[in-house]
C-alpha cells in the first residue's frame, strides 16, 4: 500500500512520542519534514530522529504532504488547522480540537466544505486495553448500561513540566486537558452525550512552579482548575466525572462503567494498555485477558495511521472531527452550566468510532 505523506508543524514536548511511534510502528506513515515558529526547535528534533526540518511554508507547499499533523498548544490548533486545509491538507492535531466550540465547529465545517478530512488526539481509546473494554461492553458483558465514574486529579502540570504556563491560561485547564482522554474513552464506550450538569471553581488565583528552568517563578491562573459535574448519555447511562489540578491526592480509579449486570474497570485513559477489570453481580473482581493488540506500549499516532489508512481505503477514520468536536462541546458544557447554572444540552451527537478490530490484518492495524 502506498504510503502516506505527513508533515508536522510543532516539535515541542509531545512532539518525540509521536514521532518515535511514527517511525516504529505505522511503516504507511512516511515523515516529509518537520516545522515549528522556531527554526532551531525543528531542526533539534528532526536531528534525533534523522529527519528534514523545514519552515512551515515550505511544508505545506510540498505536493507529498497529504496529512499535517498539528502539535502546537491549545490555542494555536484551529488557526493551524485552517491554515492546513487552506493549503488543501487532511489535518491531525493534538488535543483538544479547538479551545472553544464555536472555532472547533468552524474547523469542521471548513474541512467538510473543502472535503478534507480532520482528526484528533486522543487516540488511546483505539489501545489494546480500551478495545478489549469496548468487545466487553458490545457483547453485553455488563448487562444494561446504568452509570460510571471518570476521575482525574493531581496537584498540578506545574510540578513536572519545563513550560507550564499555558496549562493554566484560556484553552488550559484540567477538563481541556485530560478531560478529552477520559470523555473520548466513554463515548467509545457508550455512545454521544445528551446532557451536561456541572460546577467549575478555581481555588488559586496563581501557581507557583516547582519544575527546572522556571522553578520559583509566577504564573497567573486564567481557568478554572476544578470541575465536578455529570454526564447524561443518548442511551441513559448516566456518568460522573472529576477533572482537578487541586487535589494533592485520592483513591479513585480512572474509569469504571457499571450496567444492570456487572462492572468494568477501564484502563487509565490517558494510556494505551493496563488491566481490564470485571465484577459479576454477586461475584468478585477479576482481570480480564487482554484480546486486541497495541496494549504495551505509548502508540500516538495510532489515530494518525488509522487515519492514513482510512484515506488509502477510502472508509471513515475513527478519532475523526465530529468525535472531537462532540468531546468539545461536552467539555465546554461543564464550564457553561456551571456559569449559567443549569443543565446543558448537546447540539451535537456522533456515532461510536467502529472498533478497531475491524482495521486488523495479522494483528496489526493494516486496512
Amino acid at each position: 500500500m502506498e504510503k502516506v505523506g505527513i508533515g508536522i508543524i510543532g516539535c515541542g514536548n509531545i512532539s518525540g512520542a509521536y514521532l518515535k511511534a511514527i517511525t516504529t510502528d505505522f511503516p504507511i506513515l512516511d515523515i516529509r519534514g518537520l516545522a515549528d515558529l522556531n527554526i532551531e526547535t525543528a531542526k533539534a528534533r528532526a536531528a534525533e530522529f534523522n529527519l528534514a526540518a523545514t519552515t512551515i511554508d515550505e511544508l505545506l507547499a510540498d505536493p507529498k504532504v497529504e496529512i499535517v499533523l498539528n502539535l502546537t498548544i491549545p490555542k494555536a490548533h484551529v488557526a493551524v488547522g485552517l491554515q492546513v486545509l487552506e493549503a488543501g491538507k487532511h489535518a491531525y492535531s493534538e488535543k483538544p480540537l479547538g479551545i472553544t466550540f464555536a472555532e472547533g465547529k468552524t474547523l469542521r465545517d471548513v474541512a467538510k466544505a473543502k472535503g478534507l478530512r480532520i482528526g484528533a488526539a486522543p487516540d488511546t481509546f483505539l489501545g489494546g486495553g480500551h478495545q478489549t473494554a469496548r468487545t466487553l461492553v458490545d457483547e453485553g458483558v455488563i448487562g444494561i448500561p446504568v452509570g460510571g465514574t471518570a476521575t482525574f486529579m493531581c496537584p498540578g502540570h506545574e510540578r513536572w513540566h519545563p513550560n507550564p504556563a499555558f496549562y493554566y491560561e484560556v484553552g488550559g485547564g484540567p477538563m481541556l486537558d485530560m478531560g478529552p482522554y477520559y470523555i473520548t474513552d466513554l463515548v467509545n464506550l457508550l455512545g454521544p452525550v445528551s446532557r451536561v450538569a456541572g460546577f467549575a471553581t478555581k481555588p488559586r488565583a496563581e501557581r507557583i512552579i516547582t519544575s527546572e528552568p522556571r522553578n520559583g517563578e509566577r504564573i497567573p491562573v486564567e481557568v478554572p482548575t476544578h470541575v465536578a459535574g455529570v454526564m447524561a448519555f443518548e442511551n441513559g447511562a448516566v456518568v460522573q466525572i472529576g477533572m482537578s489540578f487541586d487535589v494533592a491526592g485520592h483513591r479513585h480509579v480512572p474509569l469504571e462503567v457499571y450496567g444492570t449486570e456487572g462492572t468494568l474497570i477501564v484502563p487509565d485513559p490517558n494510556r494505551f494498555g493496563g488491566p481490564v477489570e470485571y465484577l459479576k453481580k454477586g461475584g468478585q473482581f477479576e482481570e480480564k485477558a487482554i484480546t486486541m493488540p497495541y496494549a504495551e506500549g505509548n502508540y500516538r499516532s495510532i489515530g494518525l495511521a488509522d487515519m492514513a489508512y482510512a484515506i488509502r481505503n477510502d472508509r471513515p477514520h475513527r478519532a475523526n472531527g465530529d468525535l472531537a468536536l462532540h468531546v468539545l462541546e461536552v467539555m465546554e458544557a461543564f464550564h457553561t452550566a456551571s456559569q449559567e447554572g443549569r443543565t446543558i444540552e448537546m447540539t451535537t451527537t456522533v456515532s461510536r468510532p467502529a472498533p478497531l478490530g475491524q482495521s486488523l490484518v495479522d494483528g496489526h492495524l493494516a486496512k
